[in-house]
């Protein structure tokens, strides 16, 4: 199956990011990434309001908006009113993760949930069918760069079946270190929807990049 292709605004470059943003409209990119860090939940700081209420207002792509922040309760109407399509949330960051999901299904947003490298995913079994996605961290979040931990492959197959035995809908979403090496890996485990930031915004052809990375599967043997 064909995956979702989720370019990261995190690598793009901010000193000319209206031609970033032009490029990701020109793709065939099917949502633009966006990592929201308050260096408490993460060690690290990205962006926030401003920002993004200025990249909706040119990038024609659905916003999928990744809440790396202490108590996201507390914001999930501000994102979408900021225009997140998608609104994926932590675990490990939230109390009353069922509270939450509901509150941002109500508000139109698909709900999604993130799960950090240590994490399990058999915690996610009640919660499941409530979701539209579930996002698994292939490296300890807070920066770009990072290399791929090798573990994400059978996490993926796990939380797969997971996913099917309880007769959830969800799609499965994949950060860090996604390159055009591991993709069709990634996709062969039962990953729906890939983000990708150096590989894309570092490549000397971003546009191909994305393209490759959208027909990975066909290189799945």
């Amino acid at each position: 199956m064909q995956p979702l292709i989720a370019p990261s605004l995190l690598s793009a470059n901010f000193g000319n990011l209206d031609s970033d943003l032009e490029m990701i409209n020109n793709s065939s990119a099917d949502w633009l990434h966006l990592d929201i860090m308050d260096g408490v939940f993460v060690p690290n700081i990205s962006f926030g309001f401003p920002v993004l209420n200025s990249v909706r207002k040119k990038v024609k792509k659905p916003l999928d908006v990744h809440l790396m922040i202490v108590k996201p309760e507390n914001y999930i109407e501000s994102f979408r009113d900021a225009g997140a399509s998608v609104l994926t949330i932590h675990y490990e960051a939230v109390d009353h993760l069922h509270s939450a999901i509901t509150q941002i299904r109500s508000l139109g947003m698909k709900a999604g949930v993130s799960l950090n490298p240590h994490t399990p995913v058999i915690l996610l079994e009640e919660i499941l069918p409530y979701l539209d996605m579930v996002l698994i961290m292939s490296v300890n979040p807070g920066f770009g760069g990072q290399a791929f931990i090798e573990g994400s492959y059978q996490k993926i197959r796990k939380l797969k079946i997971l996913i099917a035995e309880t007769g959830s809908s969800a799609k499965i979403q994949v950060d860090g270190g996604v390159n055009l090496g591991n993709a069709p890996l990634l996709v062969k485990a039962g990953a729906d929807i890939l983000v990708a930031g150096n590989t894309v915004f570092n490549s000397p052809d971003p546009q191909e990049t994305i393209s490759a990375l959208k027909n990975c599967h066909k290189t799945i043997t």
